[in-house]
């Protein structure tokens, strides 16, 4: 099953400019980064969690970010 990241995309360049800095920040390299928004490795349970901090995501929009299937 695919997701839709895309609203995670736009708020990590409106936090942090770039996914270079946001993988920084996140402790994971860009390749690593890219990976898991282009759907070929899952994000974990404590990846979601430091990411919904790192971006001021509150936990009644985890959803919207992070379970949005890809429409195809």
């Amino acid at each position: 099953m695919a997701f839709n990241y895309n609203k995670l995309r736009g708020r990590i360049i409106e936090k942090y400019g770039t996914q270079g800095r946001f993988a920084k920040a996140m402790g994971v390299s860009e390749r690593t980064l890219s990976l898991k928004l282009n759907n070929k490795i899952f994000f974990s349970q404590d990846e979601i969690t430091k990411i919904s901090e790192l971006l001021n995501i509150a936990s009644n929009e985890i959803q919207v970010y992070f379970f949005e299937k890809e429409v195809q």
